[in-house]
């Protein structure tokens, strides 16, 4: 058996890439080569590991045990390597190879693809792929280099930048608001149709602050519950109730009279838009470049 130090680098790179695209032909199209080489280089690691490293059937592959063990400790090391190699580039030099970059669906649509157009038309030579999802993406395992992320980071050891601040409004459509009277209070919310987002720790459960700085708490009570974002934008914009969405989602629609901002004088906490990258040491020149570039597209839309 050859020793590990004579295992090919490029056996770890295919290999990780079966892993994170759960088969081989998958990993194949992700890595642009034959299926039949990626079996093959698959299969040449096992030999000199002496090791298993996948349960092959007719319908699946499946990491073993000792595969899964290889993957989370090899991922992270090859992310910091392709990274380091990027950045030995000179500045100037041309962005090259794969962008991947991952955004919530509506936020990703309306402003992280139309900066995206932009950005590959400044970078010909960079192949740029966006993934849309209101699922928390995993960043080694799917090979995003970039997670745009909205609201408030739960994981205190995410490297990640704060692109812009996130108000929360409460809103409803004018036709909802023509069968239910508009309320003055945070308190009179609880007497309306309240749609819940329940991805929210705690989505019927609210505090304000007033215009003399005192908070008020407000328990809610809801007949329709969604888990999606999108949905809830469009029940308010059909009038199904009240809910509170964040101001990027909503703005076109306040601007169009489609939706109507309620107690406006009492405001949310305030959360925030940040880039995401995967741990580890290196960052690549072409997520940085990106990430400023986005950064001061979404300070331009906001006239700062």
């Amino acid at each position: 058996m050859a020793l590990p130090g004579q295992i090919d680098l490029n056996d770890l790179v295919v290999f990780t890439a079966v892993v994170d695209a759960g088969g081989f032909a998958r990993a194949a199209l992700r890595l642009g080569v034959a299926p039949a080489k990626v079996s093959l280089e698959v299969a040449r690691l096992e030999a000199r590991l002496g090791t298993t490293l996948f349960t092959r059937t007719t319908r699946r592959v499946v990491a073993t045990e000792a595969g899964r063990a290889l993957h989370d400790e090899c991922a992270p090391l090859l992310l910091q390597l392709r990274a380091a190699v990027d950045d030995v580039h000179a500045t100037a030099a041309a962005l090259t190879g794969n962008l991947r970059v991952t955004a919530p669906t509506d936020f990703g649509a309306d402003y992280v693809a139309p900066a995206l157009a932009r950005f590959a038309a400044l970078h010909p030579a960079l192949v740029i792929e966006l993934q849309t999802g209101d699922h928390i993406a995993d960043l080694v395992g799917e090979g995003i280099d970039v997670a745009i992320r909205m609201g408030w980071l739960r994981d205190s050891s995410l490297r990640a930048v704060k692109l812009s601040g996130l108000e929360q409004y409460v809103v409803a459509a004018p036709g909802y608001l023509a069968r239910a009277a508009a309320p003055r209070m945070p308190d009179d919310l609880a007497a309306l149709e309240w749609i819940a987002l329940t991805r929210l720790p705690a989505p019927l459960k609210w505090t304000f602050t007033g215009p003399d700085g005192a908070n008020r708490t407000v328990a809610l009570r809801s007949r329709i519950r969604t888990d999606s974002a999108s949905a809830l934008r469009s029940l308010v914009l059909d009038g199904a109730g009240v809910s509170i969405l964040h101001r990027y989602s909503v703005q076109d629609d306040l601007a169009g009279g489609a939706l109507v901002r309620l107690l406006p004088d009492w405001t949310l906490p305030s959360g925030g838009t940040f880039a995401v990258f995967p741990p580890g040491r290196h960052v690549s020149r072409k997520a940085r470049t990106f990430v400023a570039f986005f950064q001061a597209w979404l300070a331009e839309l906001d006239g700062e």
